[in-house]
């Protein structure tokens, strides 16, 4: 009698242990300020932007993949030349959080880490056409003009752009100044 009782035990032990693993590998946590698509094995990557909580996905055949939406500095070295034919070196900082709606689109054309492969390149080329409009001297005197033509021309969102380094010509300044741009109200 005995017997059986443990054996009863036994496997109602290993029916929950073989349920809760299904559940577990059926669940992902999506935590805040972070955001996930879903990549299924026969449909590709879902158009669905999921939010932060528990949610449930067909194991084996769906993964998440998980973005982190937060503003992160890059820091992206641009060397180009001003109107007056001066060589200047810029440090330029930007916090640039990715467009949660686009994230989808994101992750089939670009990838993960679509920040490293995309932001230095489109920096260092917007911002060498707007600093070539202006000479060393007004750089430094019209730096919210400077500002306001790199962010109409990113079309991104920018939560914060600064000159962290600024040598020009002979005589190297620091121009440590931050270009604070509007951002615009998030919903993370």
């Amino acid at each position: 009698m005995a017997a059986k009782v443990f054996e009863s035990i036994g496997k109602f032990g290993l029916a929950l242990a073989v349920t809760g693993g299904v559940v577990n590998s059926a669940s992902y946590n999506v935590d805040a300020w972070h955001r996930a698509v879903i990549l299924d094995r026969f449909h590709g990557v879902q158009d669905i932007v999921v939010g932060k909580g528990t949610h449930f996905l067909i194991p084996w055949i769906q993964k998440p993949i998980i973005f982190d939406c937060r503003s992160r500095p890059r820091h992206v070295p641009v060397i180009t030349g001003s109107k007056d034919l001066q060589n200047v070196n810029f440090t330029l900082r930007i916090l640039f959080p990715p467009v949660t709606s686009q994230l989808p689109r994101i992750f089939t054309s670009i990838g993960e880490d679509y920040d490293e492969r995309v932001l230095p390149s489109i920096t260092t080329e917007i911002f060498k056409s707007v600093v070539a409009r202006f000479d060393a001297g007004e750089l430094i005197t019209q730096r919210e003009l400077v500002s306001r033509q790199v962010t109409a021309t990113f079309g991104l969102i920018l939560d914060d752009m600064s000159l962290t380094h600024l040598p020009s010509g002979r005589t190297p300044m620091i121009l440590n100044t931050a270009f604070l741009l509007p951002s615009p109200q998030k919903s993370l």
